[in-house]
């Protein structure tokens, strides 16, 4: 679930930039007062296990981040397909990852049209051969990504994009029941042990 980010101060600090595909994952890093995004790393997406994810958190644990952005992949029209709705789980994968790890680092959903056509761009300007674009052009794209947050944040002085929260863990037998709105505890224990009457 995705809510719009808090107006107000938005977090101040070291930042990575998420771009996802779904064969590779680009990664961006900026610098702690925020000037410049720069490029980190490309990892294999590895849907089955995850393992990617992981080694996201683990870079933003190292680095002390206080903040991820992954980028949102709209059409041109504003609308949001299959390639958005991957990167929107991709995020709460993350959000949620870094929540069991006990870090308290926001992941926020920020708009990305053209991120990937810019960094062809950029690469073929900066006399990159298309053959190796493949090797960096994701987390150039991360970097594309993560750039343009932290400028709008500047230019907003507020948070941007949307907020990311961990999907709500499975209940399972052993733990405290859920309660429902408007019902006590002690509520629901009568109701379950009426129900075994």
């Amino acid at each position: 679930m995705t809510s719009p980010a808090a107006a107000g101060a938005y977090p101040q600090g070291i930042k990575l930039g998420v771009d996802v595909g779904t064969v590779r994952v680009g990664v961006a890093v900026c610098d702690p007062d925020a000037i410049l995004a720069t490029p980190l790393k490309t990892l294999d997406r590895n849907p089955k296990k995850n393992s990617d994810v992981r080694v996201i958190a683990s870079i933003a644990e190292e680095l002390g981040a206080v903040q991820v952005i992954v980028g949102l992949p709209r059409t041109m029209k504003g609308e949001e397909h299959a390639s958005a709705r991957m990167a929107t789980e991709y995020a709460r994968l993350l959000a949620s990852e870094l929540e069991t790890r006990g870090l308290d680092v926001p992941v926020n959903l920020v708009d990305e049209r053209l991120s990937s056509v810019s960094a062809h761009r950029n690469l073929h300007e900066a006399g990159m051969s298309s053959r190796n674009h493949r090797k960096v052009v994701d987390q150039v794209a991360a970097a594309g990504i993560l750039q343009h947050a932290i400028d709008m944040q500047k230019a907003r002085g507020t948070d941007v994009g949307s907020r990311v929260t961990a999907p709500a863990r499975p209940w399972r037998s052993g733990d405290t029941a859920p309660v429902t709105r408007g019902q006590t505890p002690e509520d629901k224990t009568r109701s379950s042990d009426n129900g075994r009457l």
